[in-house]
């Protein structure tokens, strides 16, 4: 039974995810704990109910790719539901709570609410094409283009038609999530900058001005 505390971050959750996340374990992660690492075996499903979650992948010398940061209202380990390995490891990038789902729960639950089955495929459909479309990126769009679009993608509209990204990103989180080195990414932010397209500010960083399409 969920503590008061802990039913407030149930009451921000939508209908159909609250449901489901009532039904699961509340665990607490404290910042860099690791939750799942690629290529173990798991049947776990993680409902973030506050906090953020990275999920990524790593070679032996350390160098990461990230897939995405996550924040209260989604949910990381259905890709494992199948039985296979994970494929990506996720990590607390700062302290989260979660509720832990085992697949037999998710069955009970899809079995009593059998719509959650089509919210559960739209979600890996989701995670799909935002896949296909990072291949791409990686693919056919230089460094400047990766970052120019994942700058875009972050960027809330605001009144005065700049774009927020409220998501301060370090320049080695931003090499890690389009494939470069932390150093390119200080020069093209500094440079972007110096053009009068990006400001910073205690609030996050601003896109003032369209992105040029090449730099």
């Amino acid at each position: 039974m969920p503590n008061i505390a802990e039913s407030a971050l149930f009451d921000r959750l939508p209908d159909s995810l609250r449901a489901l996340a009532q039904r699961g374990e509340v665990k607490r992660f404290r910042k860099h704990q690791r939750l799942i690492e690629e290529g173990t075996f798991g049947d776990t499903l993680f409902i973030i109910l506050s906090g953020r979650l990275r999920a990524f992948s790593a070679d032996d010398r350390g160098r990461e790719i990230v897939y995405g940061i996550y924040g209260p209202g989604e949910y990381l380990g259905e890709m494992s539901l199948d039985g296979g390995p994970r494929s990506a490891s996720v990590v607390a990038q700062e302290a989260a709570v979660c509720a832990v789902i085992t697949r037999h729960t998710l069955q009970e639950h899809i079995a009593a609410h059998p719509a959650f089955a089509f919210e559960l495929l739209e979600r890996v459909i989701h995670r799909a094409r935002l896949a296909t479309q990072s291949a791409r990126s990686m693919a056919l769009l230089d460094v400047y283009g990766r970052v120019a679009r994942l700058l875009e993608s972050l960027a809330e509209p605001q009144p005065d038609g700049s774009g927020l990204i409220a998501e301060h990103l370090t320049h080695a989180e931003i090499a890690s999530r389009v494939g470069c080195s932390r150093e390119m990414i200080s020069r093209l932010m500094k440079d972007l900058e110096r053009g009068g397209y990006v400001t910073n500010a205690a609030d996050g960083a601003r896109i003032v001005a369209r992105l040029p399409d090449r730099w």
